[in-house]
C-alpha cells in the first residue's frame, strides 16, 4: 500500500468530524424535544452518520490526492495543445460527464420528481442540468483562450435569468435556483475547476487567480437558465393541452 494516499488524512478527518457535529447536535436536540424516535430508527440514523463520516473523509482525501492533482495535469496538457479551440468542446463533454455523474444532482432529481408526482421526470432534470453545465464550462473555456472577463457573462447571464422569472412559475423558479446550487457539487469542483485552472496556468497572458476561477459563478447560473426554460417548454404544452381539451369539450 502508498502510504502517500493517506497523507493528510487526519486533517481531513478533523474537517468533516466539525462539519458533522453541528448536524448531530441538532438532531440530538429535535430528538429530545420533538423528535422521539424509537430505538431502532436511531441506530439507523446512526449508521448512516457513521457512513456519511466516513464517505466524506475518503472522498476528501481522494480528492486532495487524485482529483486535483490529475485535473491540474489534464488541463495544463489541454492548454498546451497548438489548436486551443478544442478547448470548448472538451469542456462540454467534461462538464456534461461530471455533473451527469453528481450524487447531488440525482438527489434533487429523485425529490423534485417525487414532489411533482412525475410530472417532471428525473430523466428530463438529468439531461436539462447536464446540458446547462456543459454549456457553462464550455463558455469557461471560450473565457480563458480569449480573455473575456467574467462579468461579461454574469451580468447578461442573470438579466436572461430574471427576464425569465418573470415569465416562469414559482414552482419552477424555486427549483431552478436550488439546482444552481446542486450543479456546484463535488465532482464539477473538485474536477472541472482543476482543469480549468490548469489549463490558465499554462496560457500566455492568462492569470489562474483571474481567468482559471470563474468557472463556478457560470456553472452556478447555467442550470437555472435551463431550468427556467424548461418550465416554459412545460407550462407551454400545458397550455396547449388545456386548449385542446377545451376545444373538444366545446
Amino acid at each position: 500500500m502508498n502510504i502517500h494516499i493517506f497523507k493528510g488524512f487526519g486533517h481531513v478527518l478533523l474537517e468533516v468530524t466539525f462539519a458533522l457535529i453541528p448536524l448531530v447536535l441538532f438532531f440530538l436536540i429535535f430528538q429530545v424535544f420533538f423528535l422521539k424516535l424509537d430505538r431502532k430508527k436511531l441506530v439507523n440514523i446512526a449508521k448512516g452518520i457513521v457512513l456519511s463520516f466516513l464517505g466524506l473523509a475518503f472522498f476528501l482525501q481522494g480528492v486532495h490526492v487524485g482529483f486535483f492533482p490529475v485535473g491540474e495535469l489534464i488541463g495544463e496538457k489541454l492548454g498546451s495543445l497548438s489548436d486551443r479551440w478544442v478547448l470548448i468542446p472538451i469542456g462540454f463533454v467534461f462538464g456534461f460527464v461530471a455533473t451527469f455523474a453528481e450524487p447531488a444532482v440525482r438527489i434533487l432529481n429523485h425529490e423534485v420528481e417525487k414532489v411533482s408526482g412525475g410530472y417532471i421526470s428525473q430523466k428530463v432534470m438529468l439531461y436539462t442540468l447536464s446540458i446547462g453545465v456543459a454549456v457553462s464550462i464550455a463558455l469557461s473555456m471560450l473565457r480563458i483562450i480569449v480573455g473575456i472577463p467574467l462579468w461579461y457573462f454574469i451580468i447578461p447571464g442573470y438579466l436572461i435569468a430574471l427576464t425569465l422569472m418573470y415569465f416562469s412559475s414559482n414552482r419552477f423558479t424555486a427549483i431552478a435556483f436550488d439546482s444552481g446550487g446542486v450543479a456546484t457539487g463535488p465532482m464539477t469542483v473538485t474536477f472541472v475547476l482543476a482543469i480549468a485552472v490548469g489549463v490558465a496556468s499554462v496560457i500566455d497572458g492568462r492569470d489562474p487567480l483571474l481567468d482559471g476561477f470563474g468557472m463556478i459563478a457560470l456553472v452556478a447560473l447555467s442550470p437555472i437558465i435551463s431550468v427556467l426554460t424548461l418550465g416554459l417548454l412545460f407550462e407551454g404544452k400545458g397550455r396547449e393541452k388545456q386548449n385542446e381539451k377545451r376545444k373538444q369539450g366545446a
